[in-house]
């Protein structure tokens, strides 16, 4: 690599370290807030399960300290969903210096959809899958078999799922922004639908826990929201060459 190359790579590394740290300072921020009301959000994140469980249940912790560490976990998975507009934006600042002018407006646009749809995709995991999923699986229980869902395995299997489902959510965002920069095209995606159907089971298989039912859960709404995207592609026009080498 010659030293002209070097420069800019080693700036747009500098670029992200910073991006990163000021990310990073948020969610410390969003953390210390969080983690004063942690016991609080733990209930609330064990809610949809307690509510599911027969009369009389309970959860288990199988350690000493687990639920001082599963506290700080529940913390920092709240940090991230109220730092997220702020993380949003350091990601929109990294991608901003390749953009045209024209391209650059859309920071507000951005940064609002993108937290609406990672929150939205977050609550819809809790409100909507969680019950069903768990009233489902609560449904092998009987006079011989008792569920005795452990704390750590909880944890584990919940902030995934509410993670992956907000990420899940920003798909709309990426195929505005990909037909708005020219990338896609309106007829490309609906060619490539069926592809996009199976992709979907793919990374709900991946997102979720090992079994057919969560997969659909992810899936479906993946699926939902592709087609959501093309809707909203159509409000994408892309700017022509012409166009773009005259702003830039």
């Amino acid at each position: 690599m010659t030293e002209q190359a070097k420069q800019p790579f080693m700036s747009h590394l500098e670029e992200l370290r910073t991006r990163l740290i000021r990310s990073c300072i948020a969610i410390g921020v969003a953390f210390g807030i969080a983690y004063y009301f942690a016991e609080e959000l733990f209930g609330l994140l064990t809610a949809p399960l307690t509510k599911a469980m027969p009369e009389g249940s309970n959860l288990i912790f199988t350690s000493l300290p687990e639920m001082f560490f599963i506290e700080i976990k529940t913390a920092f998975v709240a940090a991230i969903l109220v730092a997220s507009p702020v993380i949003f934006y350091q990601l929109w600042k990294f991608i901003a210096p390749g953009l045209y002018p024209n391209e650059k407006k859309y920071v507000v646009p951005f940064v609002v959809s993108s937290t609406l749809l990672f929150i939205s995709g977050a609550l819809f995991g809790y409100f909507i899958v969680f019950p069903v999923g768990f009233k489902f699986f609560l449904g092998y229980s009987s006079e011989t078999l008792r569920a005795l869902p452990s704390v750590k395995q909880y944890f584990s299997f919940a902030s995934k799922m509410l993670l992956a489902f907000g990420f899940a959510f920003e798909l709309p965002v990426v195929l505005f922004f990909l037909t708005k920069m020219g990338l896609v095209t309106i007829p490309f995606l609906k060619k490539y639908r069926k592809y996009a159907i199976l992709f979907a089971f793919i990374v709900g298989a991946i997102l979720t826990p090992p079994d057919a039912v969560s997969q659909c859960f992810m899936a479906g709404p993946l699926i939902l929201l592709y087609e959501v995207g093309i809707f909203f592609s159509r409000f994408a026009r892309p700017e022509k060459k012409e166009e773009k080498k005259k702003e830039k």
